[in-house]
């Protein structure tokens, strides 16, 4: 038994130089730094980090949770917390990123919250070479400890307000970045919905205390390597920022099998790192496709791909996004809404067919009846029978348009199903292979994608002119099909 699982090892674990490929290979910095009150002073650190690091030629720098600012009470965090896009200090971070030609993470800066004067988001930030914000993710899980009999009160509840997305990996030079900060290293449920889209980095910038440091870093960042098969870079906060609050320090590089390729110890400082891929891993050991979806799942995660709107220096207010032009014509009612005639590409006596304002996959179009009803039971016999025939007939359609033999076709039917407009409609969309990372995913994007609100962004609403070009198409594609037919 011994030998075998030496012999097991040798060919699962990549050989040489392990996971590094010269011809692959991304050149990162991970920082450590004791954060105090003073902003300037934590700005001259990360300032002198960059100019330090990118004479080493790294594509991207990644530093520690409140590197921004540490105090010591909290109304001057409440006070000192800045909105993302107009705040001096993100904005002096940008203009590094420009000056010095790199990427960087910004794990973890204090937003204010402009919607509530006692709140502030703890957000972590992706900055491209060029000074744009990229992304940018609001920490999920709160760190909150209790512990009367020691004198111990770290509640980050009470001044701070948790994010509501698991965000979509970045793609940066050093390749696919999922995003958490610090706690959410302990709950694998998010680490595990980011492996899912394969990323290459899982970053955990941190401001870690001492004494549970001591007990869990290690182990759970290797850890949380190891399962998801991928890089995890945790930048980290050390030492002593004030007279209540220490940090462990030890900003780990670690690689997807689980070894510690850098670790900063408890000094402030920054350690370089040849990262390359973890196609080996993944390939010799292939758990992800072991997974039992079937027994147990993730679907019900709350995705975000954009920048939150006030994030995102491009308005995307969905009043301006969805009001119909007063010229728009003769329209059908669907719900609370009217669809313009010149989006409707099949109507029958009793059911018709139109393009969809805010597609979750290219072909997603919808079917609902002409009269006003809200539920499948409302229906009459003949409206039911109509209803279905144009349900058979559009779904051929569009796998005929969309060159696909599959089709997802589905129906909310009531609000507890998901139904949000209150008029029975059916969703068609054609399907392929590979189109959601696990098939199931399409239910989460269906559940938000007529969503548009600042908490939840959805999916960006169509123009008009883009909604008349494909409905025109469609009743040619259809008329083809008919004649076809004969």
């Amino acid at each position: 038994m011994r030998i075998w699982t030496t012999s097991l090892i040798r060919i699962l674990r990549p050989r040489g130089n392990r996971f590094i490929n010269s011809m692959n290979t991304k050149r990162i910095a991970v920082c450590q730094m004791t954060s105090v009150a003073d902003k300037m002073q934590n700005l001259e650190v990360v300032s002198n980090f960059v100019s330090d690091a990118t004479k080493e030629n790294v594509q991207m720098i990644f530093f520690p949770e409140a590197c921004d600012f540490l105090c010591d009470n909290r109304k001057d965090t409440i006070n000192s917390a800045e909105p993302i896009l107009t705040g001096n200090t993100v904005r002096k971070y940008r203009d590094l990123a420009i000056k010095h030609n790199v990427w960087l993470s910004m794990g973890g800066v204090h937003e204010k919250d402009e919607n509530n004067a006692s709140k502030m988001f703890n957000t972590h930030i992706i900055i491209d070479n060029k000074g744009e914000i990229v992304q940018t993710y609001r920490k999920l899980h709160l760190f909150d400890v209790e512990i009367p009999e020691k004198n111990v009160r770290l509640k980050e509840s009470d001044f701070c307000t948790p994010g509501s997305h698991v965000v979509t990996p970045v793609v940066s030079p050093v390749g696919k970045i999922g995003l958490a900060i610090c706690y959410d290293m302990r709950f694998p449920e998010l680490s595990t919905a980011l492996g899912l889209f394969k990323v290459d980095i899982l970053t955990y910038p941190s401001a870690f205390t001492y004494t549970t440091g001591m007990a869990h870093w290690h182990i759970l960042l290797r850890a949380r390597a190891i399962e998801n098969q991928c890089y995890v870079i945790a930048a980290a906060q050390t030492g002593q920022h004030n007279a209540k609050r220490r940090s462990y320090g030890h900003a780990l590089c670690v690689n997807p099998w689980g070894e510690v390729l850098a670790d900063c110890g408890e000094e402030p400082g920054f350690r370089v790192v040849d990262i390359g891929d973890a196609e080996d891993v993944r390939r010799n050991m292939p758990v992800f496709q072991h997974r039992r979806p079937d027994v147990y799942s993730l679907y019900a995660l709350s995705l975000r791909k954009n920048l939150l709107p006030e994030h995102s220096e491009v308005s995307t207010s969905s009043e301006n996004q969805t009001a119909l032009p007063s010229d728009v014509g003769p329209t059908y009612v669907f719900g609370h809404v009217r669809v313009p005639e010149s989006c409707v590409f099949y109507k029958s006596d009793l059911t018709y067919a139109f393009v969809n304002l805010r597609c979750v996959i290219p072909g997603h179009v919808l079917i609902a009846p002409l009269r006003l009803v809200e539920r499948n039971k409302d229906l009459s016999d003949e409206e039911a029978n109509d209803f279905y025939r144009t349900i058979r007939l559009v779904q051929k359609l569009m796998e005929r348009v969309q060159e696909t033999d599959s089709c997802t076709v589905t129906i909310q039917d009531g609000p507890d199903a998901g139904q949000t407009v209150k008029h029975l409609h059916c969703h068609i969309m054609p399907r392929k292979k590979g189109d959601f990372i696990e098939n199931d995913h399409i239910y989460l994007e269906l559940a938000k994608h007529d969503q548009f609100t600042a908490k939840h962004p959805g999916k960006p609403a169509r123009t008009l002119e883009e909604m008349q070009r494909e409905a025109k198409m469609l009743r040619e594609e259809l008329k083809k099909m008919e004649e076809e037919e004969r």
